[in-house]
């Protein structure tokens, strides 16, 4: 611990998946989660805005492990530009749907994931399938309306206006995704395809951004840790970031990378993704930083226990990283709890940063607000014995 009784310092910089949501409901989150673990792990938390300069945060107060921490915690915020990726209305939609596809399909892409985990490959389908289901729907309904019609009229007339019921069903379905999450995967897909594996100007303009932020935060020398955390297709940009960083300056033992239930394939399997796979590359390989990923094989929206770099064409034998461990939800949650989630595959796949009703040795609260660096906490750890290596991108035209 930095100068004696002083409390532990961190830095936190959390990056978003694809979500559209405002930076305060990750804030929410933490609170009623972090609440949560706190009464069943028998530590103290406590929360409050953070209100000087820079993105959207708060600051968590630690008493825990016999020490005390504090945290400023901060959201690296791209919701902007997942919003406006998300304005297609419904026949953009079903246009994106076959642009990607296409993308996916015509590169061999989809069968190398597929190859890779068939639970990820299995979640690409599902806006697939649905999008059409609901076309098909709207189609049938148009015909019997039609058919109904041509009782008493013409029947091209008859038909004709029975068209007219197709769009105010898929709009129907559209206002109903909340709860089926089409049309917000398949836009995630769409997103991620849309330059075949590059990220668009306006993402890497961010992400420089993020990295000048990240590498401030190193400069300072009241912090003991700077930590970044990458959930989702947020690990990926995440990866990119901490390229640029630390292509710079680090101070030995500062840098550490918390990447949570990655889908880094579903982009480095693209043929464009040159500059991802570099990027993770530089990484795996660098003394500068210390990344852990955590992943579970009960969270069918990521690959799980994959190696993000091996699997990804990236790895060599100068690899340091990641260490690879499992959340293992079937041990750390309650049977009951599990239960109760295992068929919410969206509200799963942001378990990792929950309460966990009996936490081994992944505690989301501990690692990002506790008075142990990263770096310590997983010294000596050695990875899931389930961790997969394999890579399919050898098999690409």
């Amino acid at each position: 611990m930095a100068g004696g009784a002083a409390p532990f310092r961190r830095q936190v910089f959390y990056i978003p998946g694809y979500d559209p949501f405002p930076p305060r409901r990750y804030r929410e989150l933490y609170r009623t989660e972090g609440a949560a673990q706190a009464a069943i792990s028998g530590y103290s938390l406590r929360q409050r805005p953070y209100k000087g300069e820079g993105p959207y945060g708060w600051i968590v107060s630690a008493q825990m492990e016999g020490a005390q921490a504090e945290s400023r915690i901060q959201i690296l915020e791209w919701s902007d530009i997942v919003r406006s990726s998300m304005a297609a209305g419904i026949w953009a939609t079903y246009a994106l749907l076959v642009r990607t596809a296409w993308i996916y399909i015509s590169t061999g892409a989809l069968f190398r994931l597929f190859r890779l985990r068939a639970g990820p490959g299995i979640a690409a389908m599902y806006p697939v399938i649905m999008l059409v289901g609901q076309l098909l729907v709207a189609v049938l309904a148009a015909l019997a309306l039609g058919w109904a019609l041509s009782l008493l009229l013409p029947a091209w007339l008859a038909y004709l206006l029975g068209l007219g019921v197709v769009w105010p069903i898929l709009e129907g379905f559209r206002r109903m995704d909340g709860k089926f999450f089409v049309h917000y995967l398949l836009l995630d897909f769409a997103f991620t395809a849309k330059h075949k594996g590059r990220n668009p100007p306006e993402l890497e303009a961010r992400l420089d951004k993020f990295a000048a932020l990240i590498a401030q935060a190193l400069a300072d020398p009241d912090l003991d840790e700077v930590l970044v955390v990458g959930h989702s297709s947020g690990v990926h940009l995440g990866v990119s970031v901490l390229a640029r960083v630390i292509a710079g300056e680090v101070p030995a033992g500062k840098l550490a990378f918390l990447s949570l239930g990655h889908a880094v394939p579903m982009q480095s399997y693209l043929p464009q993704a040159q500059g991802l796979r570099a990027d993770l590359a530089a990484l795996s390989q660098s003394d500068k930083l210390f990344w852990l990923d955590v992943t579970a094989p009960g969270d069918g929206c990521c690959y799980a226990l994959c190696d993000p770099v091996a699997c990804s064409g990236a790895g060599s034998d100068g690899q340091k990283w990641p260490l690879i461990i499992s959340a293992a939800f079937t041990q750390s949650l309650a049977p009951e709890t599990y239960a109760k989630l295992k068929r919410r595959y969206f509200r799963l796949h942001f378990q990792y940063l929950c309460a966990f009703d009996a936490p081994k040795d992944y505690d989301y609260f501990q690692i990002t607000a506790g008075p142990v660096s990263l770096a310590d906490r997983f010294k000596g750890r050695k990875p899931s014995a389930s961790v997969s290596r394999a890579c399919y991108l050898k098999d690409a035209a």
